[in-house]
């Protein structure tokens, strides 16, 4: 039989899942459980944290300011690869899994814990995302994951349980879809959720105008990158979690943001997740605009064939590994001339770019205009056309 833990740092959100899970844990180990929550922007939730997880019955408590770090570190390396998962997911949870487990895990030293927790289920992703986090941490670490081991079965009995045990939970047996929410996005699933064909309740939504309520004059804003990293909005300087922030705030008035959709999940099945991401949909949209005239065709060429790739090692939780690394290295090399602004107009939930500018530009008008110019030969066209149909012609001759 396994020893007992003897001190396990957890991650807590103070939400249904993590304050059952903090009890159980004191119940089920019988050792000092501390409770750790890593400030990733989501908001004023974390101001009672401390109190309701000591009365809930933490033996400490920590957390860590890591919005700047998240956006910097994680959201703005995936943004100059341009990653999105599965076409529309631009991966707000995924990206924040990485940099919570890295901050974790500078308590488990700082209080010489042996032992980490996490309220991730046993069905999604997270727990994918959190453990290879620990694990590449500190190899020997133990990982206590109370949904693959106790007998609670649902979310129904975790209220149940909350509700025995006196603890203060918002989750109701109505309405128990589950929200996460950080700078980046906010992510809604389970409960209400699950059944595909029903619309989102449009009083769901907080970061979202609804775009049918949206002004009805558009709103121009301009975004300035260095070597692919947002660095100014409408001119005005920025670090990364201000950025963001302001952008949220521009976007989401316009109903910019709202994805509905059906993803295909690491562990093997599919759910429905909503997601509303307004800073960082317009922070896509301007970034390959401005690549549209500062990147080589071949090197964007090559890029945007690892871009699925790249995503998918993030969704399933490799954000550490040698190979997410390696593309990385790649990614950034080609971001050396992605220096410019982008003017964008935001209207009812859409984004469109309006113009585009860069000192490393490699659009060229005198080459490109359809009046005389003096740089290219047309009747060059001819033989490369040829040369390109080489290989068609030849089998063409030989099917005959």
């Amino acid at each position: 039989m396994t020893a007992n833990p003897k001190k396990i740092v957890l991650a807590y959100s103070g939400g249904l899942d993590t304050s059952v899970i903090l009890r159980w844990l004191k119940e089920t180990y019988r050792c000092p459980v501390v409770a750790f929550a890593a400030d990733v922007g989501q908001g004023e939730e974390l101001a009672p944290l401390e109190a309701k997880a000591k009365a809930t019955g933490a033996d400490g408590y920590f957390v860590a300011d890591v919005r700047d770090e998240f956006i910097r570190d994680f959201v703005y390396p995936a943004l100059r690869a341009n990653a999105v998962y599965e076409g529309e997911y631009l991966m707000g949870t995924s990206l924040a899994r990485p940099v919570i487990a890295k901050a974790q895990m500078e308590i488990v030293r700082k209080t010489g814990a042996d032992a980490v927790a996490h309220g991730s289920t046993g069905k999604g992703n997270d727990q994918v995302r959190f453990e290879l986090a620990y694990l590449a941490f500190e190899p020997g670490i133990r990982i206590i994951s109370p949904w693959r081991e106790w007998d609670l079965r649902s979310r129904t009995d975790c209220i149940e349980y909350a509700r025995k045990h006196g603890i203060p939970v918002t989750a109701t047996v109505e309405k128990p879809y589950s929200t996460d929410a950080n700078l980046f996005h906010i992510s809604y699933e389970g409960g209400i959720l699950e059944d595909p064909w029903r619309e989102p309740d449009a009083e769901m939504f907080q970061r979202t105008t609804d775009p049918r309520r949206a002004p009805d004059e558009p709103r121009t804003v301009t975004v300035a990158f260095e070597r692919g990293v947002p660095v100014a909005v409408d001119a005005e300087g920025l670090g990364p979690a201000a950025l963001v922030g302001r952008l949220n705030e521009i976007a989401g008035a316009h109903g910019v943001g709202r994805v509905d959709v059906v993803e295909n999940r690491f562990v093997g099945m599919k759910s429905r997740g909503v997601y509303e991401t307004p800073g960082g949909t317009v922070l896509h949209k301007a970034h390959r605009a401005l690549e549209s005239l500062t990147m080589d065709r071949e090197v964007m060429r090559i890029r945007d064939s690892l871009v699925p790739e790249y995503a998918s090692l993030v969704y399933r939780g490799f954000w550490f590994s040698p190979e997410r690394e390696a593309l990385q290295r790649f990614v950034d090399g080609t971001q050396d001339d992605v220096t410019g602004e982008v003017r964008l107009n935001l209207f009812k939930g859409s984004v469109t770019v309006a113009g585009r500018r860069s000192p490393r530009t490699l659009y060229r008008p005198d080459f490109v205009t359809f009046e005389k110019d003096d740089v290219y030969r047309q009747a060059d066209a001819e033989g490369f056309i040829r040369l390109h149909a080489l290989r068609m012609r030849i089998r063409a001759m030989r099917d005959r």
